[in-house]
């Protein structure tokens, strides 16, 4: 999600440099698998631990736990311990806003995804 954070707003019908390219398609490559757009879908209402993610898209811990650390990796989602608990959230604000756009609903902003976006 890193490339769509451009340092100047990019005009339309101007060419945009490799590298946010390469970085958008890596974020939009991550969220081509259903699962892992669901995770996010989910993340973005709010923050989940990987148990409560796996009953809500209907796989198994291990998958659930598969998805999530390919996103992290790729910086779109962190954790925070919580007890002996991982619990997961969006890393990147703007992401909720791509994932609004694409799935086309009205879903509230995540508070710790405002929380995020009033500290970066």
């Amino acid at each position: 999600m890193k490339g769509i954070a451009l340092a100047v707003t990019p005009q339309p019908g101007v060419p945009l440099d490799a590298e946010p390219l390469q970085e958008a398609a890596a974020t939009f490559g991550m969220l081509a698998a259903t699962s892992r757009l669901q995770i996010i879908w989910l993340l973005a209402g709010g923050e989940r631990d990987v148990g409560t993610l796996a009953t809500e898209v209907g796989q198994t811990v291990a998958t659930v736990s598969q998805h999530l650390a390919k996103l992290k990796l790729a910086g779109l989602v962190r954790s925070r311990r919580d007890g002996r608990r991982q619990i997961y959230l969006i890393d990147n604000p703007r992401l909720v806003d791509v994932v609004r756009l694409t799935v086309g609903r009205d879903l509230p902003a995540s508070p710790h995804a405002e929380a995020h976006a009033e500290g970066a």
